[in-house]
């Protein structure tokens, strides 16, 4: 990035809350303070931005469920068909202990995504899910009539 777009800012904190922060981006092997810092406030503004019913967001949903039947995985589909414009993809991965991992890429109004996840989250078998969301958004894909793969 080139040093024109950078802004400089002075912080205080306690002295016990930078040594926390030095030792993470130690251990996220980062080369600098500003760049956890950076990090930390971009997610903190999609958390704000997503309070906005407004505001549209991409994200992941990653959700663990148990996996010893395809009842849950045929629940879990059936939900997201009432969501086929948020939903841009799914993978699916098995884990240890008849439990599965399935991460979801979405994109939509943050109010819909919330919702999304309250739906996913009744799927009985469903033991943890998370949404994380960030204002970057996907490039639109297509558009319609469009015949060369342009979007215009």
């Amino acid at each position: 990035m080139p040093s024109s777009t950078l802004a400089r800012l002075s912080v205080s904190l306690p002295a016990e809350l930078l040594d926390q922060l030095d030792a993470m981006v130690a251990e996220r092997g980062l080369p600098s303070r500003s760049q956890m810092i950076a990090e930390l406030i971009r997610h903190e503004l999609a958390e704000h931005s997503g309070a906005r019913s407004d505001a549209v967001l991409a994200g992941t949903i990653t959700l663990i469920y148990r996996a010893e039947s395809g009842r849950v995985r045929h629940a879990l589909a059936q939900t997201q068909l009432g969501y086929v414009k948020e939903v841009i993809s799914a993978q699916n991965v098995f884990l240890e202990d008849d439990q599965a991992m399935e991460v979801l890429l979405v994109q939509g109004p943050f109010e819909r995504l919330q919702q999304l996840c309250d739906d996913l989250r009744k799927v009985r078998g469903v033991q943890q899910i998370k949404l994380v969301t960030t204002t970057a958004l996907l490039p639109p894909l297509h558009a319609h009539g469009d015949h060369d793969g342009v979007a215009g």
